[in-house]
């Protein structure tokens, strides 16, 4: 509780109202579901590796994906195009509460970009 000296809070995500979050975008206020906060326990032990890392390796390691996926082809370049995609929506998934609209629409690009490289892999010529 605040008393009349001090200000009051700002309620966030979860406290009632809607918090503004970046370039007016709003955040819900009925908190994360079953299904997010499943996905965010049980990701925790591989962010807290990703965060050990270097900031440059886990970019390196998805440019080699998606460079070594377009140059061989054939089902193995399927794959590791495709595990790059499943990287990028798995950290989009994460982050998309917190992320403004031009953020979003960012990742959603690059997102459609693998997308589009995967199924190139994937139709035969």
């Amino acid at each position: 509780m605040s008393t009349p000296d001090q200000p009051h809070p700002t309620p966030g995500p979860g406290e009632g109202g809607q918090a503004r979050h970046g370039e007016g975008a709003a955040v819900d206020d009925r908190g994360p579901g079953p299904v997010r906060l499943y996905v965010e326990r049980a990701s925790r032990p591989a962010l807290e590796v990703l965060g050990r890392l270097p900031v440059w390796l886990p970019f390196l390691a998805l440019l080699l994906l998606i460079l070594g996926g377009g140059i061989l082809g054939g089902p193995l370049g399927w794959v590791m195009v495709g595990s790059a995609l499943a990287f990028v929506c798995w950290l989009l998934y994460l982050s998309w509460p917190r992320m403004t609209r031009v953020e979003r629409l960012m990742r959603v690009a690059v997102l459609l970009l693998f997308l589009a490289i995967t199924l190139v892999q994937l139709v035969p010529r």
